[in-house]
């Protein structure tokens, strides 16, 4: 199986986090997936991922409950809750919610940490297919800053890849399609976790399903592109993403030091869209329940960012509270083409405040975004051949998010760019 193939272009989704935190219940999975399958599968989003904690009873907020029980079974893996998930009752796990999921024609994805539960390691319960125990594979010293739940696992140690073996025979059994593993791809205590990153995308190779592997948080390491195409299919390029104006323009840096990166089955993950309605139960990124913080230029540009960079693009807010604003922003078919189609994108000129990413596409035309990152309005006059030389003089175009006809005058593209805005054109 070539994981590449899992994700050929990158994956379009929905995750819990920015809305629910580590408190998402079944019934907020079902509905959201629903939303999905009416509304926004026709257009290519597919993946429902519940985020972090679903073992975790009484988990309430983004905000967690440190050295608590969770739910395991008698081989250290972990369980949903089933107060939380109660189709998981009767040792089901997540098969009947997965089931759901694939019935409306999507897919499942689940949050692990990396490692093995604190709680497997004290008590030194048992790995399926190995005599080793959660204790004799435990690398106590591996902790992860912002949570309790895990001990790292030292690679080395006999059992270590039965134990990750055994996890995705378990997720391949419950019919997972991603898993999103955090505290991996880049640490505040450590480097990147290699080792693991390794025995995870081998037990994915050997479980026999094809799942897509997400790592997180960010920021991933640009040195160590290499291995993260040859493991996995989507990497954090940053530290959680909110709804921040600073975030979104430092996100340019990040972008263009991973230009030229994505590719088939691999690609740099400039986190979640904290879209729509956010907060509800999460109170990271320095709010509570609410609408994004972001203006509609500001959203604007996000999508226009992560989409001709080709990053997943994965919803984060409450899909049913949805406007027609928001799912406009969704369902933009010919933006959704160039995320899914284009290629080569690349950050073709930085003046001042205005910032401009050109991709290509494979029928000859020209994608071009053209960014204010500035204060106040901007007066754009761009010679197109300072771009790229050889465009023909012809050329025609058309903005992608007002359907208008590109404005060329000596061929030069004029326009009026609001704040934090962009004006995003396909050119023949």
């Amino acid at each position: 199986m070539n994981h590449k193939l899992t994700a050929p272009t990158p994956p379009l989704g929905w995750n819990s986090w920015d809305c629910y935190g580590a408190a998402v219940t079944e019934d907020e999975i079902r509905g959201n997936a629903e939303y999905m399958a009416k509304h926004l599968k026709a257009f290519g989003w597919s993946y429902i991922t519940v985020d972090i904690q679903w073992y975790e009873p009484y988990a309430n907020s983004s905000q967690y409950r440190p050295f608590v029980p969770l739910i395991m079974d008698e081989y250290s893996r972990l369980m949903p809750a089933e107060n939380r998930f109660p189709s998981a009752a009767g040792g089901q796990g997540f098969k009947p919610l997965a089931d759901y999921v694939h019935s409306l024609g999507l897919k499942f994805g689940i949050h692990i940490m990396r490692g093995i539960p604190r709680q497997a390691a004290h008590a030194g319960t048992a790995i399926l297919g190995s005599t080793a125990t959660a204790r004799d594979i435990s690398h106590t010293n591996s902790i992860c800053p912002w949570n309790t739940d895990m001990y790292g696992v030292d690679a080395s140690k006999e059992g270590a890849e039965a134990y990750y073996d055994s996890l995705f025979e378990l997720y391949a059994e419950w019919g997972v399609d991603l898993v999103k593993v955090d505290d991996i791809a880049a640490s505040r205590l450590y480097d990147t976790h290699q080792p693991e990153i390794a025995l995870i995308s081998q037990a994915i190779e050997r479980c026999g399903r094809p799942m897509v592997l997400s790592l997180s948080p960010g920021p991933a390491p640009v040195e160590y592109a290499a291995f993260f195409a040859e493991h996995a299919n989507m990497w954090r390029v940053t530290d959680d993403f909110w709804d921040q104006w600073p975030l979104l323009l430092d996100m340019f840096d990040r972008c263009q030091a991973w230009q030229g990166v994505p590719e088939p089955g691999c690609w740099p993950d400039c986190d979640m869209l904290p879209l729509g309605h956010i907060g509800i139960r999460s109170v990271d990124g320095g709010g509570a329940d609410r609408w994004t913080r972001f203006t509609r230029d500001e959203q604007l540009t996000m999508m226009s960012l992560w989409s001709i960079f080709r990053s997943p693009l994965i919803f984060g807010g409450e899909l049913r509270d949805c406007d027609d604003w928001t799912l406009s922003l969704l369902t933009n078919r010919e933006v959704l083409r160039m995320h899914r189609e284009s290629r080569g994108a690349k950050e073709a000129l930085r003046q001042g405040d205005l910032i401009v990413w050109t991709a290509e596409h494979a029928d000859g035309s020209r994608y071009v975004a053209a960014f204010n990152t500035g204060e106040s309005p901007l007066q754009l006059d761009l010679p197109m051949n300072q771009l790229e030389s050889g465009l023909p003089d012809a050329i025609t175009g058309t903005e992608l998010w007002s359907s208008t006809p590109a404005e060329l005058a000596s061929g030069a593209l004029q326009a009026s760019i609001p704040p934090h805005g962009v004006r995003l054109y396909r050119f023949f």
